[in-house]
């Protein structure tokens, strides 16, 4: 059963590869993603790390929570199920045409 990990305080340069690489140490990665921002492209700082079981998950917890990588110590845990977020909100318009008469 693949479990996926939660990755928090990353350094803002910290490449998928690095995190697969450190990871690995604990087991079988499945899949790693660092959260970028869709206008900038540029990091969010955390990321979700999938491990191949529940024991590796738990090797990659013990082993890597307050673990230092780039000055930074990291946080490591269970990944919370994502919930459902409320519809686009927005409308508003933000663009309104003063009428002269």
């Amino acid at each position: 059963m693949v479990v996926k990990l939660y990755v928090g305080n990353l350094s803002y340069e910290t490449t998928e590869e690095a995190l697969r690489t450190l990871f690995a140490q604990a087991g079988t990665v499945v899949s790693v993603a660092v959260i970028k921002d869709r206008d900038t492209g540029s990091s969010k700082g955390f990321g979700f790390v999938e491990m191949s079981s529940q024991q590796e998950a738990q090797a990659a917890i013990t082993k890597f929570n307050n673990f230092q990588m780039g000055q930074r110590a990291l946080t490591v845990n269970i990944a919370k199920p994502r919930e459902d977020r409320a519809g686009g909100g927005g409308g508003g318009g933000g663009f309104s045409r003063s009428k002269r008469y």
